[in-house]
């Protein structure tokens, strides 16, 4: 073989390689020179991980445990259970939690409202255990809920021990999760849009004006569009950081585990935030409200309702992307009254080229009640009369 075949065959497998290793960088999340252990970026609305590094590796979380706090308090808010508005009375132990805390006296009250925002701002520990009693009777019922929900969610490597993620003092394994587990909590999080008026917050106050909050999360004040989720520090975990950001659209979650430093974890998020939000584009699909088909209703005082949109669906996809958007939409057939308003009733997905993109639920736009034994037989007669007049 002469020397120019050589050289060649060469340099061929030196393209082959380095493109091997360019896409294996990109694959593994080493591209982005993340400084954290652990990261994965989200796009929330389709589910798609459009970035990843070591996502799956069962860290601590420190107070980033709080989301899951946030959750059972704001699910148990639309379950009718509690009001932002009750009042919490703290317990002597919810005031002996170390670390974060807005320094809650024994009897002192707060409404569930506050409490959230001393969680979401400060990542106060007194008030996550002071919540947790209050919802669960006990912070070790509460501890049980949450694994609950852990596992209904399908977060296959978080386990709780404690409701603020402080290390155990008895030196024993304290709570874990992975950064893909916390994005997938996130999604869910961010289901609650209330969420957002104590997130996306840098200052704040309670107590009148007496008690001064400063967000943790530097993000919310110093990158655009960012207002959430989560800080969280324990000398075991590192900084962690669970952030959403939206722009043009798009929204997305990032997290990052065992960072270094504050610092680093914002920077290393900000590089996952930039990464998105350059190669992808929201299409917008639906801007909630519409309503796409009507369903029947059976045994009700109204035949029929309508699957409304529930909220804006946008599909999130690469900028350059051609192809066609396919919407499908999955309904029940026949609904049984009584049909409340905003139930779910069915769902659409969007899919392109074969991949999901994005679904949201069609939600019942009026209430049904069930019909009277006489409203039924009028129905029929009037069904019968219609029939035989056609």
């Amino acid at each position: 073989m002469n020397k120019f075949f050589k050289s060649l065959l060469l340099s061929t497998l030196l393209v082959v390689l380095l493109t091997g290793l360019a896409t294996y960088a990109q694959a593994e999340g080493t591209a982005l020179k993340l400084e954290s252990v652990s990261a994965i970026l989200l796009e929330p609305n389709s589910g798609e991980v459009l970035y990843q590094i070591n996502s799956e590796q069962k860290l601590p979380p420190a107070s980033v445990t709080k989301l899951m706090v946030m959750l059972l308090v704001l699910e148990a808010v639309d379950k009718g259970q509690i009001k932002l508005t009750d009042q919490v009375i703290a317990s002597p132990e919810a005031c002996k939690m170390g670390g974060s805390q807005i320094w809650l006296e024994p009897g002192e009250q707060m409404t569930i409202s506050e409490l959230l925002k001393a969680i979401c701002i400060v990542s106060a520990n007194d008030a996550s255990y002071a919540l947790a009693e209050h919802i669960s009777g006990s912070d070790e019922n509460f501890i049980a809920l949450m694994n609950k929900r852990a596992a209904e969610l399908g977060l296959k490597s978080t386990h709780y021990v404690n409701t603020t993620g402080l290390e155990p003092s008895s030196g024993g394994e304290g709570n874990t999760t992975s950064a893909k587990d916390m994005a997938l909590l996130a999604q869910e999080v961010i289901k609650h849009s209330n969420v957002f008026q104590w997130t996306g917050k840098w200052i704040e106050s309670l107590r009148g004006g007496k008690s001064f909050l400063r967000n943790t999360n530097n993000l919310v004040r110093f990158y655009q569009g960012c207002d959430g989720l989560k800080t969280g520090f324990t000398h075991q975990a590192g900084f962690c950081l669970v952030a959403t950001a939206k722009r043009k659209g798009i929204r997305l979650v990032a997290v990052v585990m065992k960072a270094p430093s504050s610092e680093i974890r914002s920077k290393d998020i900000s590089k996952l935030f930039n990464y998105g939000f350059a190669q992808y584009k929201a299409f917008p699909i639906y801007q909630g409200g519409e309503n796409l088909a009507k369903v029947k209703v059976f045994r009700g005082r109204k035949l029929s309702v309508q699957a409304m949109v529930a909220g804006e669906l946008t599909a999130i996809l690469k900028r350059d992307f051609k192809g066609e958007i396919v919407k499908t939409i999955d309904l029940s057939p026949v609904l049984t009254a009584p049909v409340k308003k905003g139930a779910k009733i069915g769902e659409v997905i969007l899919t392109a080229n074969g991949t999901k993109c994005g679904q949201i639920a069609l939600v019942a736009d009026s209430t049904v009640e069930r019909a009277s034994f006489f409203t039924l037989c009028r129905q029929i007669f009037q069904r019968i009369v219609g029939s035989t007049v056609k």
